[in-house]
């Protein structure tokens, strides 16, 4: 928007090109008639600027300008850039709903290249800084000429140093007015930590406490914790009456356009401060590094703490990461200044205790109750489930997601166990049966239920489900996956079958990868993301963003001897510590998977005639081939090898009756209902056994002797509309009727 001066400034321009038979407006026309302009007058006197003599200089610089009887003068690229570019400028800076004026397009003026009318101004030292350090902080060249900066920051709030606003209450929250006004939680169990915070703040010297510690474990809440002791008068001496602010750092830098804002904002801030009893608590300490640097080379925020926390007259109090943490410790002259606090996530009985503490305020927020069952669902579940997260943090969101959904639905109550499951199984990404503690109960039929999907292979379905019960017990170590196996066999027994019914029984994710596809070294990339440098950096791993997306998994890695010896290696660390690290450093929790390694290693020699030799021997062979392929530090950390046996042809009549019930199903959608009898099951079963290649064989000869047929009825004949259909055996080929 252009502001009513600025217009009378452009048509006054106007004017004068016109009365002179001038064919267009120029900027040496704009500049003259800003002479005239309230607000480019006012910059121009403060910067030094001659105006009377600035006048002259373009009267005699527009005399030498072509004369044309009867001009209509049209403004020229120059002027409509100028004035445009004041008008961008404001909507750049955030600034949008203010009128562009006469000072603005003066700067603008001053930025055009081979201008005489720019060529005129800076004849008498005129330059486009001196008139922003005007508009922006009211610095002027002559004295007398300063004045108060008015001009707004965000939404509207007087800058740093202006009477109507203290730096502080532009800048910095009060945390102990808010404490006084009740405003902060309990903090419960941090008793230690507060204590180590205040003896730093108390010292001589570096009394700067910096608290360390993993998202959600209460550093923002050990800071409101000091506050409350504070306004509670529950502090030594040194702090009675004190105040502590936490700085935004967003405000700060909010708006600063031009070079030296930054420095201005924080400085008054730091004047505020100096003299003061105050603490001053700036979360994600990390930041300040770099933070208000430009280009131009003006000094970032860290630079411009030193020499407060150098004198001992600041006190700050800050919160950051450990895995931020280096960049602070890349600045050394600033990290000394520090004293490191670490806050350890809390153990589940701490935050069971925090959230007592907490959950009258979330029941009287939501209207709701909380049962003490619900309070230990909450961290015993959100330990279990959202591992990528920490306590307290976690547990106190299952407890508010939960009061929100019951009151939301308008019903109130009490928030019990199952609620929380419920609200745990949202948040986890995983079924309510996975979370529920009924599922105790229902991993007593785990066994059965595998066995009636995976035939033939008791000892592996054995050997799983104890590993299941095992981890759902309680009695593996915590640190490692709930289970590693690797299922060596032939093609087609039932080694995939079984990592499918076991992702299907216990309703978690079946993440599979073909390790075929990982043949070469560098395709460990592919599975982590690729090193910093690589086409793909800013990409994740496949393998990496499973796992952190489905955390409860079952991971199949189907012929892992096909894969390369480097990518046997990244699996070590996940069976041995239950994590995976990223190509950033980023640490991904598997302790929630079911590792399951496929190999057909010794098939072959299992493939081969008995030749005398009894089972036992046969078993040493297979178990030898597994030795020579992979290496003994990887076998090392398996929970076992299981080998997975031929098919014999009575297990094959079990697997006939499972293709006929998928078939039954999938023709029942139909409305066709199928029957099969027994001797057509016989020929099925003895057409498809091949001891060499498991129920492979088997589902071809479905397919090609029965679905195909029953494919024409239903697209063709007299099934198009549903009907029955028996399947007889005739001799060695099948009927239909």
């Amino acid at each position: 928007m252009i502001g009513d001066h600025l217009q009378v400034t452009l048509g006054r321009a106007a004017d004068y090109a016109r009365e002179a038979g001038h064919e267009y407006v120029t900027l040496e026309h704009l500049l003259l008639a800003l002479t005239h302009d309230p607000e480019a007058r006012e910059v121009l006197l403060a910067v030094g600027t001659d105006v009377e003599r600035l006048r002259d200089d373009l009267e005699e610089l527009l005399t030498g300008f072509e004369v044309v009887d009867g001009a209509q003068p049209d403004f020229t690229l120059g002027v409509h850039r100028v004035v445009q570019g004041a008008v961008l400028q404001l909507h750049a800076s955030g600034k949008g709903h203010e009128e562009a004026d006469g000072a603005r397009v003066l700067a603008e003026l001053l930025e055009e290249e081979d201008s005489p009318a720019r060529a005129a101004l800076e004849a008498q030292g005129v330059t486009r800084l001196d008139v922003l350090a005007y508009i922006s902080h009211g610095a002027a060249k002559v004295a007398g000429r300063e004045r108060e900066r008015h001009t707004p920051g965000v939404d509207g709030v007087p800058e740093a140093g202006t009477a109507e606003q203290n730096p502080l209450e532009a800048y910095a929250t009060d945390l102990t007015a808010q404490a006084r006004a009740g405003e902060f939680d309990p903090v419960i169990g941090r008793e230690a930590e507060l204590e180590r915070v205040i003896h730093i703040l108390a010292r001589r010297t570096k009394n700067n406490p910096v608290l360390v510690g993993e998202p959600g474990v209460g550093k923002t809440a050990l800071a409101e914790g000091l506050a409350q002791r504070v306004a509670a008068g529950q502090v030594p001496d040194f702090l009675h009456g004190a105040a502590v602010y936490a700085l935004d750092l967003g405000a700060l830098l909010a708006g600063t356009r031009y070079r030296g804002d930054f420095e201005e904002r924080l400085k008054a801030v730091l004047a505020a401060l100096d003299g003061q009893n105050a603490v001053l608590f700036i979360d994600e300490l990390h930041t300040l590094v770099g933070a208000g640097a430009t280009e131009g080379g003006s000094v970032d925020a860290a630079n411009l703490l030193k020499p407060a926390l150098a004198r001992g007259r600041l006190r700050v109090l800050g919160a950051t990461t450990p895995a931020e943490l280096r960049f602070l410790e890349k600045d050394r002259a600033l990290w000394r200044r520090f004293q490191t606090v670490d806050v350890p996530e809390p153990s589940e009985a701490d935050a069971l205790a925090i959230l007592r503490g907490l959950a009258p305020r979330y029941a009287e927020h939501h209207g709701v109750t909380y049962t003490a069952e619900a309070l230990e669902a909450a961290v015993r579940l959100s330990a279990r489930h959202l591992r990528d997260r920490f306590l307290p943090d976690k547990a106190i969101d299952v407890l508010d997601e939960a009061g929100a959904a019951r009151s939301s639905s308008g019903k109130g109550g009490a928030i019990s166990e199952p609620d929380i499951e419920a609200t745990v199984a949202r948040m986890a990404r995983v079924p309510v049966g996975t979370v529920k503690t009924e599922e105790v109960t229902s991993l007593a039929t785990l066994e059965a239920d595998l066995k009636a999907r995976v035939f033939g292979q008791d000892a592996a379905v054995e050997a799983v489900a104890r590993a299941v019960k095992l981890a759902r017990a309680g009695l593996r170590d915590p640190q490692k996956p709930q289970g590693a196996f690797l299922f060596a066999g032939p093609t087609g027994v039932g080694k995939t079958e079984l990592a499918r019914a076991l992702a299907d029984r216990l309703g978690v994710f079946l993440a599979r990868f073909d390790m075929s596809e990982y043949q070469e070294a560098h395709t460990v990339a592919r599975l982590i993301g690729a090193p910093p440098g690589y086409v793909g950096f800013d990409q994740g791993g496949l393998l990496t963003d499973a796992v952190a997306k489905h955390p409860q998994a079952v991971l199949l890695l189907d012929e892992i001897e096909k894969a390369h010896p480097d990518v046997y290696n990244l699996f070590l660390q996940l069976m041995d510590h239950g994590t995976l690290t990223d190509h950033t450093g980023k640490k991904v929790d598997g302790r929630g998977l079911i590792l399951i390694f496929t190999t057909n290693a010794g098939a072959a020699d299992a493939s081969r005639p008995p030749l005398g030799f009894s089972r036992e021997s046969r078993a040493g062979e297979e178990a030898e081939a597994v030795r020579r392929t992979f290496s003994p530090e990887f076998r090392n950390r398996l929970d076992g090898v299981i080998h997975f046996r031929p098919l014999s042809r009575e297990v094959m009549a079990s697997v006939v009756d499972k293709f006929v019930m998928q078939l039954t199903a999938q023709l029942a959608e139909r409305q066709v209902q199928l029957t099969v009898t027994p001797a057509a099951r016989a020929l099925l079963a003895r057409l498809g056994y091949d001891p060499l290649m498991g129920a492979r064989p088997l589902a071809r000869v479905m397919e090609e002797r029965v679905k195909r047929p029953l494919a024409d009825e239903l697209l063709f004949g007299r099934l198009q509309k549903g009907g029955t259909i028996t399947v007889e055996a005739q001799e060695e080929s099948f009927s239909f009727r």
